[in-house]
């Protein structure tokens, strides 16, 4: 899976944007977005890895329930992840996320609390799709 992620204005928290060809691209871009602002992901090997599922008929709430999900699975294991991919069948989505335990070695940014409905949107275009939404900091 291929796609960029970036980051949007907000006044009092981050808007992260994830963008690829194909929607799921997007979502893992978003995911890879919103873990960054905790930890550089260059700095976090891969290692272990946890498997998220879930069922969202929309496509918008899809990208918050996978953000949460990813947070939460990330605070129950003490891991920083770095890694993602993510499918969907209809209205099941079955995703993954691989990183390691945090450790001194990591240097941890901010803490991103939760993915919420603010400014959230998922959208194709001519270039692709593009998942956005505003996390809590």
């Amino acid at each position: 899976m291929g796609g960029t992620y970036g980051y949007f204005e907000h006044d009092a928290d981050i808007g992260v944007c994830g963008r690829g060809v194909k929607l799921e691209d997007a979502l893992v871009s978003a995911a890879r977005a919103m873990f960054a602002i905790q930890a550089d992901p260059d700095s976090i090997r891969p290692g272990e890895r946890v498997v998220i599922q879930f069922e969202e008929g929309d496509t918008e709430l899809a990208l918050v329930r996978w953000l949460n999900a990813l947070l939460g699975a990330s605070r129950e294991r003490g891991l920083a992840f770095s890694d993602f991919g993510l499918a969907r069948e209809g209205e099941r989505w079955r995703g993954w996320a691989a990183g390691e335990p945090w450790h001194n070695a990591v240097v941890r940014g901010t803490e991103v609390k939760g993915a919420t409905l603010t400014m959230l949107s998922v959208r194709q275009d001519a270039r692709g799709w593009e998942a956005r939404c505003v996390v809590d900091v």
